[in-house]
């Protein structure tokens, strides 16, 4: 238990490494013209089992404001990014009475890992915008969902 240590009442951290399995997709809301990126990352297992294959798993990945114009400007398909941020469950109704859940990641950092990428472009280009934090973040996902909207994205 050394390294345990007391921390606040809330902890929702996640730091992932992986490879986006297709290009960015960029959207803005409606309502406020926020900008909201969205890809898929793929993160393999650390175990795999003698003579199998390794494993993968697929996260939903969101990204908000300034950092999503510049994830869509210059993240690809296949490349390895690293990414700081939290896990968040939605819940919404479509017009037809179905209940839909989904569990996304909200990314507040993005680091470019591909090392030639890396080496092309400014190491800080890829940072949380100054002024950004998780709650506006919660505002502007509650914004575009009490519009009636499916998804934002």
């Amino acid at each position: 238990m050394g390294n345990l240590r007391k921390v606040g009442k809330k902890m929702n951290k996640v730091i992932l490494i992986g490879r986006l399995t297709k290009d960015v997709e960029l959207r803005y809301t409606q309502t406020s013209n926020t900008a909201v990126a969205s890809f898929t990352l793929a993160v393999n297992r650390r175990i795999a089992k003698e003579g199998e294959e390794r494993k993968a798993d697929f996260f939903n990945i969101v990204v908000w404001n300034k950092l999503a114009e510049t994830a869509s400007k210059h993240l690809n398909k296949g490349m390895q990014v690293g990414i700081v941020g939290n896990i968040q469950n939605r819940f919404w109704e479509t017009e037809d009475g179905t209940k839909k859940y989904i569990t996304e990641i909200i990314a507040e950092e993005v680091e470019f890992i591909d090392s030639k990428r890396r080496e092309e472009l400014d190491p800080s280009i890829l940072t949380r915008p100054v002024g950004t934090s998780n709650q506006n973040v919660e505002e502007n996902i509650n914004e575009s969902f009490d519009n009636g909207d499916d998804l934002p994205f």
